[in-house]
């Protein structure tokens, strides 16, 4: 067998970041990262489980890859992440073609594991770590642009929102050596990148104690060490918990020009009772005071949402109040599902789902037909003005064309001219769609 490796990666950027270090892992262990599939005799599928229809596509690529085991029966197929956590004795009782399954706290073990399967044995280590966070692996950015990267701050969560699987596939929330974070980030910048996004299922909870001076460091504190690595090193975050989100980090935000104008507060439904079934923990009342907080702080600030459609229990009276809150917010972007049982959760243990499909289907509709027009209109608001954007690349539609984002993290198109990517150039936006901004470069 070689020692060439492939991954896959489904699911939020978390897993991805996860992906970047379990290349790193291995690379120092003599394999070698391929990109074609027919090169390697090692299938990493790195998995997401937060939603139903996540873990459908994975099981859909393990029956595509029965094809290639036939003609290369000596292939490793190996699951990775939340979905090996949450499935580790069904995966290998159901499916016969894969031969290791990994979870988010083992992928030190792996390349002893690899040898171990080289053998023909099938192995699982699922086993959750209260202390594990990976600060002292460098990732390895093989699928990025050299100009945006993601940097994991911490890791699990411990809100336990009712419908979500992520505290029982990702453990309890766990800090990073804040040196190691900014060292990261420092050396990313000496290699030319000039964003990096730092990332935690809930940001706002990052703590830190220095053990040799007992100084601890909160998430505001992190922010600015972060944004003083260099001023031009653009600095973001994903994602916070609107019941963490602290005037103090808004005041950070607004004091460092090189942190973005940017946040991401996922809302989920706009009805009081659906934020109490759900577990989150603060009322709907409390969600538009810290947007309030954030337009105070930061007038120009894009806000994005996440919501779900359907929640049990929810009534049309639950559902007018979420569209509510998006008439009074006015989101730039939402990210926005119909309401999937979780096995596991507090949700499926003592909740029905019993929402009609078809009424989860057309009030989610309905949520994503006012959102689209309300990004809309934003973005019209958005012509005439002129912004600093950070050139990441060409547009997917003309390589005479670029694109790249702006603090508010819209995407702007404009002509390419002389510009490379990586560069910060003004651009004066003419036009929009709901998706998009369109300008030209300031002379």
């Amino acid at each position: 067998m070689n020692n060439n490796i492939y991954i896959e990666t489904y699911g939020c950027q978390m897993n991805f970041a996860d992906s970047e270090i379990v290349t790193s892992l291995l690379l120092k262990e003599g394999y070698l990262l391929v990109r074609d599939i027919d090169e390697t005799d090692f299938i990493l599928i790195n998995t997401c489980a937060i939603r139903d229809n996540a873990e459908q596509r994975i099981r859909k690529r393990l029956r595509e890859l029965r094809a290639l085991k036939r003609s290369r029966p000596w292939v490793k197929v190996g699951i990775l992440g939340c979905m090996a956590e949450r499935l580790k004795d069904q995966l290998m009782a159901e499916e016969d073609n894969v031969s290791f399954i990994v979870g988010p706290d083992a992928y030190r073990q792996l390349p002893a594991m690899l040898d171990r399967i080289r053998q023909g044995e099938r192995m699982a280590e699922t086993m959750l770590s209260d202390s594990e966070t990976y600060d002292d692996i460098e990732p390895v950015r093989y699928d990025s642009n050299g100009i945006t990267a993601y940097i994991s701050i911490m890791r699990g969560c411990q809100n336990y929102c009712a419908y979500c699987v992520v505290p029982y596939t990702r453990g309890k929330e766990r800090s990073r050596d804040a040196h190691s974070i900014v060292n990261e980030a420092r050396t990313l910048f000496e290699q030319g990148y000039r964003e990096v996004t730092l990332l935690g299922q809930n940001v706002n909870s990052y703590r830190w104690k220095e053990a040799s001076s007992g100084v601890e460091v909160g998430f505001p504190q992190l922010m600015e060490m972060v944004a003083e690595v260099d001023p031009m090193l653009r600095v973001r975050f994903a994602t916070s918990h609107p019941k963490d989100l602290s005037d103090d980090l808004l005041r950070v935000m607004a004091s460092y020009p090189n942190i973005c104008h940017s946040i991401h507060l996922p809302v989920q439904s706009g009805s009081a009772r659906m934020l109490k079934l759900m577990n989150r923990r603060y009322t709907p009342e409390w969600y538009l005071d810290r947007i309030d907080a954030i337009r105070r702080y930061l007038p120009d600030c894009s806000i994005t949402t996440d919501v779900i459609a359907g929640f049990c229990g929810e009534t049309e009276e639950d559902h007018q109040a979420t569209l509510g809150m998006f008439r009074r917010v006015r989101y730039d972007y939402a990210y926005m599902f119909k309401f999937s049982m979780r096995p596991n959760t507090y949700a499926e243990k003592h909740l029905q789902d019993d929402v009609p499909d078809d009424v989860k289907t057309r009030r989610l509709e309905e949520i994503i037909a006012l959102q689209g027009q309300i990004a809309l209109e934003n973005n019209q608001l958005e012509v005439g003005k002129t912004f600093t954007v950070l050139v990441e690349g060409e547009s997917h539609r003309s390589d005479k064309q670029l694109f790249g984002r702006n603090s508010q993290n819209k995407v702007i198109v404009f002509d390419r001219g002389d510009i490379q990517p990586g560069q910060y150039v003004d651009v004066r936006v003419t036009r929009c769609t709901a998706a998009t901004l369109i300008g030209e470069i300031e002379k």
